[in-house]
């Protein structure tokens, strides 16, 4: 199999490890993308790593996790790969696709659109599935069978349901803030109209309370924190439809609240290295 070519754009030591940004002509998106990708200390061709896939929020990029979550340092100490995407296609040139901030350039929700305009780069669904993990495992010494999932606000949206979807490829799942049920939100609403048209039953593909209602369900606990002054959690994340769907599903969660954090990545700096150590204690386990 042909190895795709990747173009480096910086990198850096960290934490004893390597931290790197790149980009590659993708097939999904059909169009340059850029990742970013740690390597703790402990990788090598001959001991390959757990990896644990990144997923930002709106208006976010590859690059916010890594500089702005002080994760890295964790992830070096207990050997832990991070891999990190971009959150959505870029230079699509749809029509308005740069108009809202929570749709189009930077809003991707990690699916792949259904409907034209939208369908014929917006594919970050089989991008994060499919080409990424194939394309970091054949550049860099990560473990294909160990992988994890996690991310923040649309990208704990994207975690939680691919994470369910897929528990044999992603064996550990976590979120900060997600949009848990992004069916009955504005934000969701908005971006599966656009996205994937007006038929509801195509969006339950696509959130993970309909997923757990559904029949879908993972076999190691799902962490999830979500700080008590967010100002979106009452319009647009609602975690109580997690709990609930989750408690009927009999589907292990760890749903923390945490009082007095907002949003923003200081409420994410503030639980990342726990959540590192979560997805490090699942896909370490019986390795």
């Amino acid at each position: 199999m042909t190895v795709a070519k990747i173009t480096l754009r910086s990198e850096s030591l960290c934490a004893g490890g390597t931290v790197g940004f790149y980009e590659h002509q993708s097939e999904a998106l059909g169009l340059t993308a850029r990742f970013a990708v740690f390597v703790p200390p402990q990788a090598s061709a001959q001991n390959p790593v757990p990896v644990v896939h990144v997923l930002a929020g709106l208006t976010c990029s590859e690059e916010t996790f890594f500089i702005k979550a002080h994760a890295l340092e964790e992830a070096a100490r207990l050997g832990v790969a991070l891999v990190a995407t971009d959150t959505s296609p870029r230079g699509a040139g749809v029509p308005g696709e740069a108009d809202d901030w929570d749709f189009g350039v930077g809003a991707g929700f990690y699916l792949d659109a259904t409907q034209e305009p939208w369908s014929q780069h917006y594919r970050m669904g089989r991008y994060i599935t499919q080409e990424l993990p194939a394309l970091t495992e054949a550049h860099f010494p990560l473990d294909g069978t160990r992988r994890g999932i996690m991310g923040h606000s649309m990208g704990g949206h994207g975690a939680l349901v691919h994470g369910l979807r897929a528990p044999q490829m992603w064996r550990s799942v976590s979120a900060f803030a997600p949009i848990c049920h992004p069916s009955v939100v504005p934000w969701g609403q908005k971006a599966f109209t656009g996205y994937l048209g007006p038929d509801r039953q195509a969006w339950r593909a696509h959130d993970a309370v309909c997923l757990l209602e559904d029949g879908y369900r993972h076999p190691n606990p799902i962490l999830v924190d979500q700080g008590m002054a967010d100002k979106f959690l009452e319009r647009e994340l609602q975690p109580w439809h997690l709990r609930s769907a989750a408690e009927k599903a009999g589907q292990s969660l760890i749903l923390r609240e945490q009082q007095g954090y907002d949003h923003s990545y200081w409420f994410v700096q503030s639980f990342a290295a726990e959540h590192i150590r979560h997805h490090a204690a699942l896909l370490k386990a019986g390795a």
